[in-house]
């Protein structure tokens, strides 16, 4: 059965689950007069799109969907296929994935702390804190560390060389250092722009992992430890390392040469700060909501992290729009070979989405993030289902575009 559904389709289930909430809420009179929002349980009707689009990717031929929804106090979770295709075990809530992109937030973190310490200005050029950086990268101009922080850098993407088709088995067990990963993006022509916006690389990521590392002295898997995992007891949350993945984790797959090969714990992602973290979605739940509770960073910080405002893009969180507060909601979307993850989290904190898939075992494609993408639909569209208001609010807003 196919996956392919578009926006429209995920917002027409939306609403119709909605309209079933609110029946319920409502008791099927009419509304008074419209009250503040108020989070709906998750055990209210929408988990049923949550179920019919993992069964969707189990037929299309998904190893695993894992999925936790918090709002307020309450908590739903659901687990869906195998953690391995060969041995077929049962996958579990708290069985770690590849989270991707999501490294990139933690990266962040560690980055803030070390500006609110006073070792790094966010507007100072990178080669303050790399001085070999120029001679490497050849960048057409200055650079700064808020602009790789926020992807307006324009530095040239590691990911395709790295990950190409015709080396992605060296990949798998040739360790990478963040150094010969700034090499092999210095290798790749970084052209000039008249006015450089957004341009998503993963290779500005690097370059913030190393100054990380030239500050603190450690490795950056050790620094987000230390800033992160330690202080909020994230039990499965690690980076890739030398050895076996964890024998609890979900197994990712691709096709190459018409052939499934496991893509499980990659050699070229240890240490790798623009998507080497594995972690469960509990446990990248709880980093999300720490954070914009204030409690891994300041407010200012926080401020700062969130902005600008007419960016989709902050200093290491995406947002989308929060139809139910009229606000963000702040996460990031993860996608690595053989693994998909999206995470969103209310500007309060209290209303999060994670969502973790194996993908269908498919050839790489350069640029094919289509699953993931019917991911963020589906979870924004979620998330605005979990407040209750009045006739006009966002509830009977949700099968429209958010704007």
């Amino acid at each position: 059965m196919s996956v392919a559904w578009t926006r429209a389709s995920f917002r027409r289930l939306t609403a119709a689950i909605v309209a079933v909430v609110l029946a319920a809420a409502t008791g099927g009179c009419s509304p008074g007069p419209q009250p503040p929002a108020q989070p709906v349980s998750p055990d209210s009707g929408y988990r049923a799109m949550l179920e019919q689009f993992s069964r969707r990717l189990l037929d299309d031929g998904a190893p695993a969907v894992l999925i936790q929804i918090r709002v307020g106090g309450d908590e739903w979770s659901a687990a869906y296929g195998v953690r391995s295709l060969a041995s077929h075990s049962r996958a579990e809530i708290t069985d770690p994935v590849h989270v991707g992109g999501i490294t990139k937030s933690m990266v962040a973190v560690c980055v803030l702390r070390l500006a609110e310490e006073g070792r790094l200005e966010l507007d100072a050029p990178v080669s303050t804190y790399l001085p070999e950086f120029n001679k490497v990268m050849h960048p057409p101009g200055p650079v700064t560390v808020r602009q790789l922080l926020q992807h307006r850098s324009g530095m040239p993407s590691v990911d395709g060389p790295l990950f190409d088709p015709a080396t992605v088995r060296e990949a798998l067990t040739t360790r990478v250092s963040l150094a010969d990963l700034l090499a092999m993006a210095g290798r790749i022509s970084w052209q000039a722009k008249l006015a450089q916006g957004f341009e998503y690389s993963n290779s500005n990521y690097i370059a913030l992992a190393l100054i990380v590392e030239r500050l603190s002295g450690r490795r950056i898997g050790e620094v987000i430890s230390t800033d992160i995992i330690q202080p909020l007891g994230l039990s499965e949350t690690s980076m890739t390392a030398v050895g076996p993945p964890p024998s609890s984790m979900i197994h990712g797959y691709i096709a190459l040469d018409r052939k499934q090969l496991d893509v499980t714990y990659p050699a070229a992602q240890i240490d790798n700060a623009a998507g080497g973290m594995v972690s469960s979605v509990a446990d990248v739940n709880t980093f999300y909501r720490a954070l914009l509770q204030n409690r891994l960073l300041k407010p200012d910080t926080i401020a700062q992290m969130e902005s600008p405002l007419y960016a989709r893009y902050g200093l290491g969180v995406v947002r989308w729009n929060d139809l139910c507060t009229n606000n963000f909601y702040y996460g990031h979307p993860g996608d690595v070979p053989g693994y998909g993850t999206i995470a969103m989290t209310s500007a309060d904190g209290t209303r999060q989405l994670t969502m973790a898939v194996a993908y269908p075992p498919e050839p790489l494609r350069s640029g094919d993030t289509r699953i993931l993408h019917q991911m963020e639909s589906i979870a924004e569209d979620t998330l605005n289902a979990t407040c209750q208001t009045g006739p006009t609010g966002p509830l009977n807003n949700a099968a429209g575009s958010p704007g």
